[in-house]
């Protein structure tokens, strides 16, 4: 295993879910899908996805239609020491950031997404590193006990690890949360559980 095919979310209402990630950020369910599922889950459910884009006028654009489709906002976009970025709660739950590295604008405005990031919240980074590290995965660049990103090719969903406390403040949410993490992620050839509980199972046939 070198790389995450897709992540499916797991959701209460598929065809409303399908239609916001279709309305909000253009996503056609090849690389984030969802299904039905009623898994009891409260809180922070442990994890994030980020759309990278190559400018701010790009954050702006899916902020505003993530709203506009029904998104609640955690973090209003604003500038930061790294870039611009905000954070926003799809209607099923699910916590996205929405982030560039680039301080201006500099080409038209569009909705493109350059890169979907997986962000788990671990308890032990290491521990956990260690795990996907025997699993097949590749560390790209690893800060101590804080942070880890895994090399991923392109057009796949790059995976991160981050201490949970510290991806729940990032979200803008309290780090508590009980249930369902209602995530399955796909990639391998094997199912299996992380040591936090997170499901994985090999990508699904066509």
């Amino acid at each position: 295993m070198n790389s995450i095919d897709s992540v499916t979310l797991e959701v209460a209402d598929t065809e409303a879910a399908a239609r916001f990630y279709s309305d909000a950020f253009g996503l056609d369910g090849s690389r984030v899908r969802v299904r039905a599922c009623d898994a009891p889950t409260s809180g922070f459910r442990g994890f994030t996805l980020s759309l990278v884009v190559s400018q701010p006028g790009n954050v702006d654009a899916l902020f505003t239609a993530a709203v506009e489709a029904g998104a609640t906002v955690l973090k209003p976009a604003a500038k930061s020491l790294w870039g611009y970025g905000g954070v926003v709660q799809a209607p099923d739950g699910t916590v996205w950031q929405l982030a560039t590295s680039a301080k201006k604008d500099t080409a038209p405005v569009t909705r493109d997404v350059d890169e979907i990031v997986l962000l788990l919240g671990v308890e032990d980074v290491r521990a956990t590193k260690r795990f996907y590290v025997e699993q097949g995965l590749t560390v790209g660049k690893s800060f101590g006990g804080k942070y880890v990103e895994f090399a991923t090719g392109p057009g796949t969903v790059k995976l991160s690890l981050y201490k949970r406390r510290a991806l729940a403040k990032v979200a803008g949410v309290p780090a508590e949360g009980t249930g369902s993490h209602r995530l399955v992620v796909s990639g391998g050839t094997r199912p299996f559980d992380d040591p936090d509980g997170f499901t994985w199972q090999p990508e699904p046939r066509q």
